[in-house]
Order: C-alpha cells, then sequence, then structure tokens
C-alpha cells in the first residue's frame, strides 16, 4: 500500500475537498498534501523532498504550483517567520498561531490566545478607520526548553 493510500484512509475529505473546490484529484495534490500533513510547518523544498519519495519524477514547479493553489483554495496556510522561507501546513480555519524558537528554529502551533478567532480585538484610536478583523496572526518567539537546558549555563553568565 502506498503512502498516499494509505494516508486517504486517514483523512479521506482530500479527495472531497478538491473535488468540491473544482479541482481534479491528481498523484500530485495528494503527494503534496500528504508531505505537509505529515511533515508540517515545512518548506517547499522540504515538501518536495517528502512528496519525491512517493513519486520520484515530481517536479519543483509542479510543487511550487500546487502549493500556491491549494493554499489559494484554503486547505494549505502559508506563514512566514522571520528569517525564514514560507512554511506550510495543513491546520487551517482555526487561526492558531506560531511559537518560535530563535535559537534552533523549532516551531509549535499556539491556540488563539484569548477567545473565538480572530483572538484579539485592535485598538483604534480616532484618526483610524477601524477595520472588522477576520484573523490575526501572532507569532510568539522565545526558546525552547531543549534550547534553554542545552544553554542553561551560558543563558546564567549573561549580564
Amino acid at each position: 500500500m502506498s503512502q498516499i493510500t494509505a494516508f486517504l484512509g486517514k483523512r479521506p475529505s482530500w479527495s472531497e475537498q478538491l473535488r468540491a473546490a473544482g479541482r481534479r484529484v491528481t498523484k500530485q495534490r495528494l503527494a503534496v498534501l500528504t508531505a505537509v500533513e505529515t511533515h508540517p510547518h515545512s518548506t517547499a523544498e522540504a515538501v518536495l523532498e517528502a512528496a519525491r519519495r512517493e513519486l520520484p519524477a515530481l517536479s519543483a514547479q509542479a510543487v511550487y504550483v500546487v502549493l500556491g493553489d491549494l493554499t489559494e483554495l484554503g486547505m494549505l496556510r502559508r506563514f512566514e517567520p522571520p528569517q525564514s522561507p514560507a512554511l506550510y501546513e495543513t491546520r487551517v480555519k482555526d487561526n492558531h498561531h506560531h511559537a518560535v524558537c530563535t535559537r534552533c528554529g523549532r516551531i509549535e502551533d499556539v491556540d488563539c490566545a484569548v477567545g473565538h478567532a480572530p483572538c484579539l480585538e485592535p485598538h483604534w484610536n480616532d484618526s483610524q478607520k477601524p477595520m472588522t478583523i477576520h484573523i490575526a496572526d501572532v507569532l510568539y518567539q522565545g526558546m525552547c526548553q531543549d534550547c534553554v537546558a542545552a544553554n542553561a549555563p551560558e543563558l546564567r553568565a549573561a549580564p
């Protein structure tokens, strides 16, 4: 059984979502979805590498086109942490946030900070024209526990 077939048994909605969006269900789209689902927060290059395990002849151009199309459809989410190329994930439509370790680059999903989406209510001053907010994109930056533990002596020595 191929990875795609096994994955479809777990999550049959990919095919349904593609068809509902007027897209054909192709091996390329399923390979990209599988790669992003099994390796969340991946760059396009990492998605290409993972998808090529299933489809060795898959081109980089095809992956970029599929990533763009699936992001536009709302089946993938693209986000850009500082000093990083764009990253992709299949967790969409819940307005979650991300925490990035500034040492090792590890990324964790963080649920909405307060209340329901969009999580944060902006304060508008009198000179601004308020907007209806649909999404709040919060990026937490700090050090993960592994980096803190590995760098504990160095961190204690800092002024």
